[in-house]
């Protein structure tokens, strides 16, 4: 009689189960149901009860911001043309080092003739690389010289006038539609090791500049180095009026002058100071001009040039007394001035304020 065939949990009774993945670990954590993982870990971290699990606030920020990543287009974090640094290709190597003194990135984008016509980008770590490759000098020789040159490197050896272009250290750089997520954009930079991407138009004109620095600080928030500078977008004056950056959020303006700023952002199709200005003038305005703003403000435009809008002043109109609203605060009415003459009311007239480009 034949032996029954050992089945294979019978052949194998110490065989180990496999380990719970880290997303089952998570689920179990949380209990969180398989079929709708994001959505209750949404719903999860929405609580504000943070007693009764294991998330930090901070944790519940960032995992909040993962989640939201997938909806975040790389349209929405770029950075605007108008504030791209960017160098022409033939820009000696002397002057792209006094660039790279005065911004605070790393890498810049290089163009041929106009930003439409990108061609790579310059690292700084490239640039002192080849420096002192063409700096160095052969230590023994120089050890027998009369004067050794200091750290073994010759700073004459290297023409500063040379263009960027012969240099070959232009790195390639990454081109990205606006619509493009985020997430896809950050594997895309991990894959390539290219940190840095051209936002192209539908033209194909350059619209932006995304960094991979961008996309983590829609996760982990704002990342400042020593080099960064706390800027300040809004100055308060003594009076009541304010010096304000362009590029200020509506969002800042409405905290820190009016509410009334942050309506204006009507469908969401401006965000900044600069861009209501231009909405609500139709174009760019020149310098000097003055706008109606909302809630009663002017805005003057201090700065600007044929593209943009860039440093603005904003005050609040005198409103004008309605009439018998001094009675019923039982304040006199201010006197009135009797008619003149039609001979000497032009006379009687004051003149212009200077720099009035009203006033005929």
């Amino acid at each position: 009689m034949n032996a029954p065939t050992p089945s294979p949990d019978a052949a194998e009774p110490n065989r180990e189960a496999p380990a719970p993945s880290w997303l089952d670990r998570l689920k179990a954590l949380i209990g969180l149901r398989p079929a709708s993982l994001r959505t209750d870990l949404a719903e999860q971290l929405a609580e504000s009860d943070t007693a009764k699990d294991e998330f930090s606030p901070t944790e519940r920020k960032m995992l909040r911001n993962i989640l939201g990543l997938r909806e975040r287009r790389i349209g929405d974090l770029m950075v605007p043309r108008a504030d791209i640094v960017a160098v022409q290709k033939d820009i000696a190597i002397g002057e792209l080092l006094k660039v790279f003194a005065h911004v605070e990135h790393s890498r810049l984008v290089v163009y041929d003739d106009t930003l439409d016509d990108p061609v790579g980008l310059v690292h700084i770590r490239d640039l002192v690389g080849y420096l002192i490759e063409h700096w160095a000098v052969d230590a023994a020789k120089n050890a027998r010289r009369r004067k050794p040159l200091p750290a073994d490197l010759d700073l004459r050896a290297v023409d500063l006038s040379q263009p960027l272009y012969s240099t070959n250290i232009v790195r390639r750089i990454l081109f990205a539609p606006p619509s493009m997520p985020a997430v896809d954009l950050l594997v895309k930079m991990q894959t390539t090791r290219i940190h840095l991407a051209l936002i192209i138009d539908e033209y194909g004109g350059s619209d932006g500049l995304v960094s991979i620095e961008d996309i983590v600080e829609e996760i982990v928030g704002d990342i400042e180095d020593e080099h960064d500078d706390e800027a300040v977008h809004i100055i308060t004056l003594g009076d009541s009026s304010y010096i304000a950056d362009a590029r200020a959020s509506l969002d800042e303006v409405a905290s820190t002058i009016s509410p009334a700023f942050a309506a204006s952002k009507g469908n969401g199709e401006v965000d900044t100071l600069g861009g209501l200005l231009v909405t609500l003038a139709g174009r760019v305005p020149v310098r000097g001009e003055i706008l109606e703003g909302p809630d009663n403000f002017e805005i003057e435009v201090l700065d600007a040039d044929p593209r943009r809008v860039k440093r603005l002043r904003i005050y609040r109109r005198p409103l004008a007394a309605e009439p018998g609203a001094r009675r019923a605060r039982g304040e006199e009415e201010p006197s009135v001035a009797p008619a003149l003459p039609e001979a000497h009311a032009e006379s009687a007239r004051p003149s212009a304020r200077p720099g009035d480009e009203s006033a005929s």
